[in-house]
């Protein structure tokens, strides 16, 4: 066992422990990246398993400015250099997983980043309470650690107790030829991107494919959830509601039985018919449910709390976990913050989240002060910083409701602008003087309506006064004091995502910092 204690040691070398490594490495902080793989990025070897990512790749914007240019490429890492965008490895829109992870080998090695190759750790420990943590790896190496990341993504499939599921094939592992289910009659399990993805794959050879779960199927164009079912991958539906042989089940699978012949017959009960319950023969069974976190390798003293039915761990506004102090998470695993509702399981949501990690962690043991600028406490210069910055952020953009840049007081006239911080993170730097916090947001009950459907009222691009009855994204910006919200300023949505007219969106505005007066110490 090495007597080194490094600062950090980050625990997988996918997208977020690359772009948390990236952050370490440039401030020059002692760490080290294990990966359990002999190369970065080893879940997008295998998935999806079709090869083709869910993540935009656009690269014509029309815009010359990088940061804007980012809200379209979702696939990039955060660095200084311009030649490491993942839109100089594909033209595709949707591009396959192969690019990214070519992508991801030359990230880890232009980045000159610590990387430890076919290092899978088996024990995350921590014997006595307030010092280092000791990591070993499968081939009995020991690192010693003040604070651990984990990046690890998720690693173990999320199987429901499904009586007879350990028969069925698992998405991970079942053949993507459409030829092996020739003349078949399929049942997917699950109502996600990979059940949809998988019953795709099969609409041309499968005799009859069925998706079947008790939840109803939610489409990310309505919800705004990108993990919800993509445009990429429902074709199946098409098939379904033409009377294409296919189906949607909305039903609870509640046995499957594996015959001596080989084929199954699956018990469903159908939630919209009052629980009634019919047997359905089937060839073939796949489980398309998803995955888990994998908290198995932490010593009982340092295990840290689950949520969400134990599918991810349980956080902090610091990313930190809510029972294991200096254990922090970071990546598509920090779901948790943002379950269902933002971008945290993506990489063009996760990138901002580990620079938010990355810089809570410069403040809270490197006297590192959270990045800002000065501005004087003037309404019309605090309105147009705020403008300036929603109409080019991507992690406002991106992180809608989840990160937000700050304006605290100096109590002296002035105040200090703070870009990206979790948006219910306590404490320095804010403090509890009051402040404004802006952040880009959906409407309420933006999910509740068809966006397409012409006949439901939008409110006008120029009617500044109802811009908080707005679906649509756009800026909102909050007067806190003493930890309450004292008022709230909407600023109306904009086709083009344009916030620039002084009559439509900076005079309101400023209207609305002019009646909030900035406290001034005595």
């Amino acid at each position: 066992m090495s007597d080194d204690i490094l600062d950090y040691l980050v625990i997988g070398a996918g997208p977020a422990g690359l772009q948390m490594g990236h952050f370490l490495h440039r401030a020059g902080r002692d760490y080290r990246i294990l990966e359990a793989a002999s190369g970065p990025g080893a879940f997008f070897r295998t998935f999806p398993r079709h090869r083709t990512l869910i993540s935009i790749n656009k690269k014509h914007t029309g815009w010359d400015d990088p940061e804007l240019n980012l809200r379209m490429d979702w696939n990039s890492l955060l660095s200084d250099d311009p030649d490491l965008l993942f839109t100089r490895y594909s033209d595709r829109y949707f591009p396959g997983a192969d690019d990214l992870v070519r992508y991801l080998e030359d990230f880890a090695a232009a980045q000159g980043l610590h990387v430890t190759y076919d290092a899978r750790v088996a024990e995350v420990a921590r014997p006595d309470p307030g010092e280092p943590f000791r990591v070993t790896d499968e081939q009995g190496r020991t690192y010693r650690a003040r604070h651990v990341i984990v990046a690890t993504g998720f690693t173990r499939p999320n199987v429901p107790p499904i009586p007879g599921i350990e028969t069925a094939e698992l998405y991970g592992t079942h053949s993507t030829d459409p030829a092996d289910y020739t003349d078949m009659r399929v049942l997917i399990i699950g109502k996600g991107n990979s059940a949809f993805e998988t019953a795709d794959n099969l609409i041309e050879t499968a005799a009859v494919v069925h998706v079947a779960g008790p939840r109803s199927v939610r489409m990310a164009w309505r919800t705004h959830f990108v993990g919800h079912l993509r445009a990429v991958n429902n074709n199946f539906l098409d098939t379904y509601q033409l009377k294409s042989q296919n189906a949607v089940l909305d039903g609870d699978i509640r046995r499957i039985e594996r015959r001596a012949d080989g084929s199954y017959l699956v018990t469903v009960a159908f939630v919209r018919a009052d629980e009634v319950t019919k047997d359905i023969p089937y060839d073939r069974v796949i489980v398309c449910t998803g995955f888990r976190f994998d908290a198995s390798i932490f010593a009982p003293e340092c295990r840290p709390e689950l949520t969400i039915n134990d599918r991810f761990p349980a956080l902090t506004p610091a990313f930190e976990s809510v029972n294991v102090p200096d254990l922090h998470f970071a990546g598509t695993i920090t779901q948790s913050r943002d379950f269902k509702r933002g971008t945290s399981g993506f990489i063009h949501g996760f990138r901002y989240g580990v620079r938010a990690l990355h810089r809570i962690l410069e403040a809270r043991h490197h006297g590192v002060p959270w990045p800002g600028r000065e501005l004087p406490a003037d309404p019309d210069a605090l309105a147009a910083a705020v403008l300036e910055r929603v109409n080019r952020s991507s992690a406002l953009w991106q992180q809608f409701g989840v990160l937000a840049d700050v304006i605290v007081p100096d109590g002296r006239g002035g105040a200090r602008y703070l870009e990206e911080l979790p948006v219910d993170l306590q404490g320095p730097p804010i403090g509890d003087d009051g402040h404004f916090t802006i952040t880009l947001e959906y409407g309420p009950d933006h999910d509740a309506v068809d966006p397409f459907d012409v006949s439901v009222g939008r409110i006008t691009q120029s009617d500044a006064r109802r811009a908080h009855e707005g679906h649509y994204l756009h800026p909102v910006v909050r007067r806190y004091r003493g930890g309450v919200v004292e008022a709230v300023h909407h600023v109306t949505e904009n086709l083009e995502n344009d916030w620039t007219s002084e009559e439509v969106h900076h005079k309101p505005l400023r209207e609305f910092f002019q009646h909030q007066s900035l406290p001034v110490s005595v």
